[in-house]
């Protein structure tokens, strides 16, 4: 028996190592000899490519992976740290293969820099030889790639913007980036307004949407690409909405995954997805946040901002240790008669500038809001904000990388290179 089937080549990741391809709902289980791995294998759990995963680890050999898998079945990944020769260690991995099923995968952590060991052991079947001392961004690169290869459907990327206080303006700049994304950038857009009972984007943009996101989540396991279409509002040629119901008429009471079959077909459909997440804090909005690939911040120059921004960063910094921190947004600034935190003292406070600062002009926004355009529809130059934030999570998206090697090849400089 064969441990698995071979690798049938690469499908490049779309941002040069670890992709934005969710791995899904697998077990996996690791095996280390050293507390230095084992402290890899641990961070696995707090990626976001790895949030549907369940993950197992422990200072065990390969003698206990055999003698478990005697009288358990083995999961889908198995995660091995053997610091053996390769002779032993392919003697060892046989005997393994013995006991796991043919659907399991394999990935080794050893010592031996060899391109003779790695050949034979991919030929034997194994997943990816990585050598050791390893990085936990070139361990989830390697799991990712094996669950990219399943569905090589380019994915869009998601861009969730949240306010660090009720009544920001969020949303507003949450609608207004994708339209200059799509309006502006030619880029395919689907907004979708997740604030379910108190949405606000069907208003900003003059639509009226029977169907939207409460009709996606009734649909459950049925939701599928044709459907999820038909549930789309179209706003311009290159951008789509997925209204919030908006509608007092029963409790959002949403479950932590109900929304991850929604996001997976959403980003099948497009190219980039917008997410305009409410301003709370339950076990699906900081799913949602988690899981996304660039996060947008949006504070105004108070106190209770700035400490809820805080808060916010240091939250996300810990469950997003592989990825870059959020975009910050300051916004309202230069409101007539209020204290304020300055932007310096602000971004000197949070540690980093933010990427845009918008005035306070409530005549402007107000018009746009009351007549359901985009800023850019009444004031033109006015709409600069949007160009800077829709250009800084787009370039944060371009070019990045898993830190560190994800294989013995490209350790060796013949790592596979895309097309």
């Amino acid at each position: 028996m064969t441990l698995i089937s071979p690798m049938l080549g690469s499908v490049p990741a779309e941002d040069g190592g670890i992709g934005n391809r969710p791995v899904p709902k697998i077990r996996i289980e690791a095996f280390c000899e050293t507390n230095d791995v084992l402290d890899v294998v641990a961070t696995l759990s707090h990626d976001r490519h790895l949030m549907r995963a369940s993950i197992d680890a422990g200072l065990q050999g390969v003698q206990s992976a055999i003698a478990r898998y005697r009288t358990h079945p083995s999961p889908d990944l198995v995660i091995l740290e053997r610091q053996a020769p390769g002779d032993l260690l392919i003697e060892e991995l046989e005997k393994l293969a013995e006991v796991c099923d043919a659907c399991t995968r394999v990935i080794v952590i050893g010592a031996l820099n060899d391109i003779d060991l790695y050949r034979n052991l991919l030929g034997r079947g194994i997943s990816d030889y990585l050598v050791a001392p390893i990085e936990a961004p070139a361990l989830i690169a390697s799991v990712v790639r094996l669950y990219q290869q399943e569905d090589a459907r380019k994915l869009g990327r998601t861009y969730a913007f949240v306010g660090a206080k009720g009544g920001v303006g969020s949303s507003t700049i949450a609608h207004n980036v994708a339209a200059t994304m799509a309006d502006d950038l030619a880029l395919d857009v689907i907004l979708a307004d997740l604030d379910l009972p108190f949405g606000t984007a069907g208003l900003d943009f003059n639509l009226d949407s029977p169907q939207g996101v409460a009709d996606a989540l009734d649909s459950g396991a049925k939701l599928d690409e044709l459907l999820f279409e038909r549930l789309l509002s179209k706003c311009s040629e290159r951008l789509s909405m997925l209204a919030a119901p908006a509608s007092l008429d029963r409790p959002y009471d949403q479950n932590e995954e109900d929304f991850d079959n929604l996001i997976d077909i959403a980003r099948v459909s497009t190219s980039h997805l917008v997410l305009d997440m409410p301003h709370q804090w339950s076990s699906w909005s900081r799913r949602m946040l988690l899981a996304a690939d660039e996060i947008v911040v949006t504070a105004a120059p108070d106190l209770a901002n700035l400490r809820n921004t805080k808060a916010l960063l240091e939250a996300l910094r810990k469950s997003r240790p592989n990825d870059a921190p959020p975009k910050v947004i300051l916004n309202q600034v230069g409101m007539a008669k209020r204290p304020e935190i300055k932007p310096a003292e602000f971004a000197k406070a949070i540690g980093f500038d933010p990427v845009a600062t918008i005035s306070f002009d409530p005549k402007l926004y107000g018009t746009a809001a009351n007549n359901g355009q985009m800023i850019a529809d009444v004031a033109k130059r006015s709409a600069a904000p949007f160009a800077t934030i829709s250009s800084a999570i787009l370039k944060s998206g371009a070019g990045r990388g898993a830190r560190g090697s994800a294989g013995l090849l490209s350790r060796l400089g013949l790592g596979r290179r895309s097309a």
